[in-house]
């Protein structure tokens, strides 16, 4: 593994973990409880993919509250219609981040597609 690669793994991995917080954060404001379902289970997936990125890293990192503080001001802000459009394509923009990592590090496919597979979720909530 090259540093370029492990630089690139690290930040996976701190981003995977950042978003499990930030989708439990979420799941505590949302007004429906398929909004509160759907997010506790993206939260739970997206700690599978931090230990995916663990597995290769062999570091352990701890979340940052960032995000999860920011979400639900968004959410009051710019209400769930824009703020799950901003969400569902991180979640598309993440899978294709991912591909090129595939070839050397295969298990990171199977983040990629439940990353894509996040986005069309957090659409199916509009």
């Amino acid at each position: 593994m090259t540093q370029e690669q492990l630089k690139e793994l690290l930040r996976s991995q701190q981003g995977e973990l950042n978003a499990v917080l930030m989708y439990q954060r979420l799941a505590k404001v949302v007004k429906t409880d398929k909004e509160r379902e759907a997010f506790l289970q993206l939260a739970k997936e997206e700690g599978r993919h931090a230990s995916v990125f663990h597995a290769y890293t062999k570091q352990v990192l701890k979340p940052k509250k960032t995000m999860a503080r920011i979400m639900p001001i968004l959410y009051y802000l710019l209400g769930k219609k824009q703020l799950y459009k901003i969400i569902a394509k991180g979640e598309y923009d993440a899978a294709v981040a991912y591909e090129h990592l595939i070839a050397d590090f295969p298990e990171v496919e199977s983040v990629k597609n439940d990353e894509h597979r996040h986005g069309d979720i957090v659409s199916g909530l509009l």
